[in-house]
């Protein structure tokens, strides 16, 4: 990867037996390798050593905080659980603060049925406004997701998802490109 590439991490956002959201984000992580312009990797939360006597900083996890400082921009894949997130997810995603700040994210909806995941995408912008973070106005949505996949986990109807994460994408690169500038070149002023 050359100076000016982006690197831009899928989260998997649940830790559930049998998720169908994996199928997703390793489609995501397939097709985005294919870019020369963009390093990713796919992080798992269910792989996340992290305490539940506890939240915050206090209990963050060293290589998901090196990864999130490290990252340009981020994709989370979010199954909906009855309108909402997992709670895994927040706990995970509440271990980091600064390494968020001006950073972008790409929301990725997931759901059994015909809304993919609208609803939990809706309850995730504040929570990605407190961490810092900037959503990009373009959202992945995956309905239905128990019949967009064969049994190997491949994408049935990939034209219309590779023509849908293209669009995203492209938002997803130019404002990571535009923070990441604004980060390195541009000081915040502390003026009251």
């Amino acid at each position: 990867m050359s100076n000016n590439s982006l690197f831009i991490p899928v989260i998997l956002g649940t830790p559930r037996q049998g998720r169908q959201s994996e199928y997703v984000a390793k489609f995501l992580v397939e097709q985005i390798s294919q870019r020369a312009d963009v390093e990713t990797e796919l992080i798992d939360i269910r792989t996340i050593a992290i305490a539940t006597d506890d939240a915050g900083e206090a209990i963050k996890d060293p290589q998901f905080s090196a990864t999130m400082e490290r990252a340009d921009g981020l994709i989370i894949v979010v199954p909906e659980y009855n309108h909402g997130y997992p709670g895994l997810l927040k706990h995970v995603l509440d271990t980091c603060l600064k390494e968020y700040i001006h950073k972008a994210v790409g929301l990725c909806g997931v759901s059994a049925g015909p809304f993919g995941g609208t609803r939990v995408i809706q309850n995730l912008l504040p929570v990605m406004r407190e961490l810092g973070l900037i959503t990009i106005f373009y959202d992945l949505n995956f309905s239905n997701v128990q019949t967009l996949f064969d049994a190997s986990g491949n994408l049935i109807d990939q034209p219309t998802y590779i023509r849908r994460m293209t669009r995203f994408m492209e938002e997803l690169i130019w404002m990571s490109t535009v923070l990441r500038y604004g980060r390195q070149r541009v000081n915040l002023s502390q003026q009251s």
